[in-house]
């Protein structure tokens, strides 16, 4: 007696569904498991049969093998239990094959025959709407993340008891026992946190570094803010999500799927509607930065995907630590090489850091920084060249003026500054329709020559900038692409001389007063 049952497991961060193929037959009494699974997935045998022995089903003195297809694909994880149990009771003639065609099985049992929840739901739903599947049975706390997947008909199960009546039942009868799961996707992009917001209002003075975060913001352009104790430069850097342009609903999926992998996604929130925030503290190891294990589990910097990843403190990093953001910061992706083969996982984000430009924090005022020269040039080094070279934006924060304190001046708003991001973000949405390019820092060397080709005295500019500041091939790129941010923004379609040299301000910022000296 045979029976097959579609599942899905999760490899890294790809979604693959699975075959679990159960046969019955006459022979000693067995309970096998063949197709590369993990001890996870080999314990499986103990808790379905208990499981179902607790739920009034004791397995038959019969050999049992279960196979999972593809077998050269290692399995992990405990949600192949209830598809393994559903296995054997239509090879047991309990359930008719019929009932369990074209339909996705996932799901933990528990010893009393509990289905409990499961990681990577969402992917795992995705990938078998994508290969015509219709119908999935979930566990009940996983039922509102696959319905996030609107062309799916969601079935959330409490029991292994309830799964077997459901699925012994006619289909017309099916839905007066259990409903399927809805989400309206609509509304949950529409509906606002609660609790205080952050807001660029709050932040005093500081116009230059308020205007190279909404640059960086409009580009989606990696930031850095050098400048002493108490010049907002984290405050600055906390309210970048509130300015930066809202997620597609594509763009949720991919952020949602990740956290779903991850086990970061809560009951409550089953569908990441804003870009993620994350400022891991400067202890934090090179494993948690890109992702760790023999298959990796996603890092911060996968995590981040999509939306912002704040250090900090930068120079209180390790400098190996700090050395792994190079493939991140250029390719948007990591490369995991493990035994158990190479992973690439997404990591797309922005970089925002902020740093002092020295031990003490108050260089170059002589009078208040304790340092010698030899402590500031060795703490300013902590950060390579190369990573250094791969932010576009660099911004020295001054010390905040009383003035700024005790003047009431109306500063602009995140509504406000966010406007204009958005009408550069469309400009940019019209400028790459039809190909794979969302920001202006998205461009490589191609795309640059096509959309940030400069007229004759730009280009002059250009030529003497790259030798004054000797820039790398790298430098020359991103400046330009910092230039058509700061020009989309002022709905120029031209790069002119003015948007070069405050690109360029950006780019040179290290060579001034911060002193960090590794410029271009």
């Amino acid at each position: 007696m045979f029976a097959s049952i579609t599942s899905g497991t999760i490899h890294g961060i790809r979604s693959q569904l699975i075959h679990v193929e159960v046969d019955v037959s006459k022979g000693l009494p067995c309970f096998q498991m063949v197709g590369l699974p993990n001890s996870e997935v080999k314990e499986a045998r103990e808790r379905v049969k208990v499981a179902l022995k607790n739920a009034g089903i004791p397995l038959p003195s019969m050999c049992i093998n279960v196979n999972l297809s593809p077998a050269d694909l290692r399995k992990e994880g405990s949600l192949l239990d209830l598809p393994v149990a559903i296995g054997i009771l239509t090879a047991l003639r309990h359930l008719p094959p019929e009932n369990t065609a074209d339909m996705l099985i996932i799901g933990e049992l528990g010893l009393n025959g509990e289905v409990k929840p499961v990681k990577g739901v969402l992917p795992i739903v995705r990938e078998a709407g994508k290969q015509g599947i219709s119908c999935c049975i979930l566990p009940k706390e996983n039922a509102a993340e696959g319905a996030v997947v609107q062309e799916m008909e969601v079935i959330g199960v409490a029991s292994l008891q309830e799964t077997l009546a459901y699925l012994q039942a006619e289909k017309e009868r099916r839905g007066k026992l259990i409903a399927p799961a809805k989400i309206d996707v609509g509304t949950l992009f529409d509906r606002k946190k609660n609790g205080v917001s952050l807001d660029f209002a709050d932040v005093n003075g500081q116009q230059t570094v308020k205007r190279a975060a909404e640059i960086a913001a409009a580009g989606f352009h990696h930031l850095l803010i050098v400048g002493p104790p108490g010049s907002g430069k984290t405050m600055i850097a906390r309210r970048l999500p509130t300015i930066l342009p809202p997620l597609s609903l594509e763009e949720s999926m991919e952020v949602t799927a990740i956290y779903s992998i991850a086990g970061l996604l809560s009951p409550e929130d089953v569908l990441m509607t804003e870009r993620p925030f994350l400022a891991p503290h400067h202890t934090m190891t090179g494993r948690a930065l890109a992702g760790g294990g023999k298959i990796p589990a996603p890092g911060i910097v996968t995590l981040a995907h999509r939306g912002i990843l704040f250090l900090d403190e930068m120079p209180e990093f390790k400098r190996e630590t700090l050395d792994i953001l190079r493939q991140p910061l250029e390719d948007r992706q990591i490369q995991l090489a493990r035994s158990t083969g190479n992973y690439i996982y997404p990591a797309d984000f922005m970089m925002a850091g902020a740093m002092n430009p020295c031990p003490c924090g108050y260089y170059p005022d002589m009078q208040r920084c304790s340092c010698t020269s030899y402590e500031v040039r060795r703490y300013q080094e902590r950060i390579s060249g190369p990573v250094l070279d791969r932010i576009d934006i660099r911004v020295e924060a001054a010390s905040v003026a009383v003035t700024d304190l005790t003047t009431p001046v109306m500063q602009e708003s995140s509504e406000q500054i966010r406007n204009r991001v958005m009408e550069a973000r469309r400009i940019q949405q019209k400028r790459f329709a039809g190909t794979r390019l969302r920001f202006n820092t998205d461009m490589g060397a191609k795309e640059i020559w096509k959309y940030c080709a400069l007229p004759q005295a730009e280009k002059r500019l250009m030529e003497q900038i790259f030798q004054k500041w000797k820039l790398t091939a790298r430098s020359y790129h991103r400046l330009l692409k910092v230039a058509r941010t700061i020009a989309d923004l002022a709905g120029n379609k031209e790069i002119q001389e003015a948007h070069l040299m405050e690109a360029l301000m950006y780019r040179t910022a290290d060579h001034g007063g911060s002193g960090t000296g590794k410029g271009g």
